[in-house]
């Protein structure tokens, strides 16, 4: 039996276009598919909005909002999966290191896994090329080659790579203040997660957390 459609159709409840539209409940997997196809049409309908409604005060907010369009097409359902949100885990690396192959001129298997491990274990710290090669047991010049070459990008751009990845699931599973964040994550200030964030993923920590963080 058909469930019957919302009596008012989930755009109508939206918050000014500023804000980011809750669809705190996901479509019932068990609803016909009639009923999924007309809420799935009404909340593109009403991220489309929203982003064209954004698009000359604040792009980065338009952006999210496409952002999320794009997921609710890609997926059928929102929101999409906290992974899907965040910074990718690793550089684009060549075919044989991204199947976890041994790279000419890269890291052994033991001197990546060591390396990766210690930066994870101690991201909240201040973190040092000439550490990393000591774990390695490279010098410091040969060990940032290796790294480079098996991991796609410099040490300083790794570890910067996992501080935003590290504050977006803050971000998005905690209540806790952006300096707090900013220092769970290695960084000095509110400012300095400000700077890197908006670098790394193209908009603000603010705007990126009130686009996509759910309503507890």
């Amino acid at each position: 039996m058909l469930q019957a459609a919302p009596s008012s159709p989930p755009h109508a409840r939206l918050p000014a276009p500023l804000q980011a539209p809750s669809f705190a409940q996901p479509i019932a997997a068990s609803a016909a598919p009639q009923a999924i196809a007309l809420l799935a049409d009404a909340q593109a309908i009403a991220l489309l909005a929203d982003a064209r409604a954004s698009l000359d005060r604040d792009i980065g907010l338009a952006r999210l909002y496409l952002d999320r369009l794009s997921a609710l097409l890609t997926h059928g359902q929102y929101p999409p999966s906290h992974d899907s949100l965040l910074v990718p885990e690793r550089s684009p690396q060549p075919s044989s290191a991204a199947h976890g192959l041994a790279v000419r001129g890269g890291l052994a298997g033991w001197q990546k896994r060591r390396v990766i491990e210690h930066i994870e274990r101690y991201l909240e710290t201040s973190l040092l090329t000439d550490d990393l090669a000591a774990i390695a047991r490279l010098s410091n010049g040969h060990f940032s080659r290796a790294f480079k070459i098996s991991m796609g990008e410099t040490p300083h751009s790794f570890i910067i790579r996992c501080r935003i990845r590290r504050a977006q699931m803050l971000m998005l599973e905690t209540s806790d203040t952006l300096s707090q964040i900013a220092c769970a994550c290695g960084l000095t200030d509110q400012a300095h997660l400000t700077r890197l964030f908006r670098r790394v993923v193209g908009t603000t920590p603010m705007i990126w957390r009130r686009a996509w963080r759910q309503p507890e």
